[in-house]
């Protein structure tokens, strides 16, 4: 970041505080009165509107969205400055005569930025690395920082997730988050709207389906180095870990989360994580207890067609995991492994087809079709896997909502319950979009959405080959009931499994939330 960009995030920084200030003095004063002389500097009662609760909320979250950007301007300067200081203390010096002098100088550096900061010398490091790798390699995120639409959180995700890609790699990562002009750029809410940790597990994601090494080659790496971990903990507890397979750990996860929810009732005051390590701890000291229930897993993954077929290598896409190695998808098909249910990706956009119906039911199939738009629990943030979700109506049926993709989400039983019995509501979905939700403040947080990519044709060397798309007829505005294809007997049974439907909604929608 050069000199003029930082004057350039100086003056944002002025505006933002300009900003603030009209926020504090346009609202009312948190803690003070909202009636009589508590109510706001240069602002009456009556001029702050009809509603001077509302208007105090909402001049509270406007500043916090404004500090918020204000924190990534401020980070985007430590940026710059750590960088510069380690730039000029090199120039200043004399080139290290052995690499024991070099690190003794990169020593010396860390120690004085911890003491300008009083931070520890080894958070004084990662700043140092992360602004050099920032300034360096990373200027799309560094001008997002800058503008303050990505936080400081969101910037370490990129570090991290680009780190030992080569330029070019990480320079794509970026770009399908921060360039809207990228091939085949991210959906959804804007990277810098998604949580830190949602953010990171699509950069994640999209790292591992574009890593210049193979992923069966990582794979194989990661199985040889499978393990289970000791380690004491204080207050008489410790924790116990395995490094395994990815479909491995999603069964075992999926298996003892069922069976922690068939053991939930009136009489049982054990929480859901509590059941969940109860279930494993008893299983792995005495195998499977009587009275404690024994479920089949149920994980959902998502296979290519070619891959399926062997004439390509993309990754699958394991739920609440993201991609898994080809070989380990057509195992999982190949073995007719009951306790995952199969699904088969368009080789033109990625994305399944949709599945429509009339009926108030939900039918299996398109609950399925729910699983592979949401991936997971559709409020914004939420990371609970598809499985464990609620079908459930947008607009309630005996209000005229019908039963259609578009009007349907997959909620988790928290956030099921938040739209039941609050003001907060789902809006906007598709049959390829996830609803956003619109707050009680009347703000709209935009969905995150599937990062759905076309296949990756086969290259056949000596062949003049021209792969041609499919015409796929056109009938929008029409609703049909598709059934499903007619499989050859080796897959028969094996593909589009749906014996496992989502969980039913337990709330009517007639309980929709009526503010008094």
């Amino acid at each position: 970041m050069e000199g003029e960009a930082v004057v350039e995030t100086l003056e944002a920084m002025a505006a933002s505080a300009v900003a603030l200030s009209v926020h504090v003095g346009g609202g009312i004063y948190p803690g003070r009165g909202t009636r009589g002389e508590g109510a706001t500097a240069g602002k009456t009662v009556g001029e702050a509107g009809a509603d001077p609760l509302r208007d105090q909320a909402d001049a509270c979250l406007d500043g916090l969205a404004e500090v918020g950007r204000m924190e990534a301007r401020l980070a985007a300067l430590k940026v710059y400055f750590a960088a510069g200081y380690a730039a000029a203390a090199v120039a200043m010096t004399a080139p290290a005569a052995s690499p024991q002098e070099r690190t003794a100088r990169q020593m010396a550096v860390t120690a004085e930025v911890a003491c300008v900061l009083t931070v520890s010398e080894r958070s004084a490091a990662a700043l140092m690395a992360e602004a050099a790798t920032l300034t360096a390699g990373l200027p799309l995120t560094l001008s997002a920082l800058r503008a303050g639409t990505l936080s400081w959180q969101h910037a370490r995700v990129m570090c991290d997730e680009t780190s030992g890609l080569e330029p070019a790699a990480a320079a794509a990562l970026e770009a399908h988050f921060l360039d809207a002009e990228a091939p085949f750029a991210a959906r959804g809410c804007p990277a810098g709207e998604l949580v830190p940790a949602r953010f990171r597990a699509k950069a994640r994601s999209w790292r591992e389906r574009h890593h210049p090494v193979s992923m069966e080659a990582r794979h194989r790496k990661g199985v040889a180095e499978r393990r289970l971990d000791y380690a004491p903990d204080r207050d008489g507890m410790a924790w116990i870990s395995a490094y395994l397979p990815a479909d491995t750990a999603a069964g075992v996860w999926a298996r003892a989360t069922e069976a922690a929810r068939a053991l939930q009732g009136p009489s049982e005051s054990r929480t859901l994580t509590q059941l969940r390590v109860d279930v494993a701890a008893t299983w792995l000291l005495a195998g499977v207890a009587e009275g404690t229930p024994s479920p089949a897993p149920q994980v959902l993954v998502t296979v290519p067609v070619l891959t399926l077929t062997g004439a390509g290598d993309e990754p699958a896409l394991l739920d609440g995991y993201g991609p898994i190695p080809a070989s380990m998808a057509r195992r999982l098909v190949g073995d007719g492994a009951g306790s995952f249910l199969r699904v088969l990706t368009d080789p033109l956009s990625g994305a399944p087809l949709e599945i429509g119906r009339t009926s108030y039911r939900v039918p299996k199939a398109m609950r399925q079709w729910l699983r592979l738009r949401d991936g997971r629990c559709p409020f914004p943030g939420c990371s609970n896997h598809s499985l464990d979700n609620e079908a459930d109506h947008l607009l309630a049926w005996s209000d005229g909502g019908g039963t259609g993709i578009a009007n349907l989400g997959q909620p988790c039983r928290k956030h099921h319950r938040l739209k039941h019995t609050t003001p907060w509501r789902p809006v906007g979905a598709t049959k390829d979009q996830p609803p956003g939700w619109i707050s009680p403040s009347g703000r709209s947080y935009p969905s995150e959405q599937q990062d759905w990519e076309p296949a990756q044709w086969p290259d056949h060397p000596g062949e003049d080959r021209e792969w041609e798309p499919a015409q796929w007829p056109d009938h929008s505005g029409e609703d049909h009931d598709w059934e499903p294809a007619q499989w050859s007997d080796g897959l028969a049974g094996r593909i589009g499994d749906t014996e496992s439907p989502l969980p039913v909604d337990p709330l009517p929608d007639g309980a929709q939330f009526i503010a008094a």
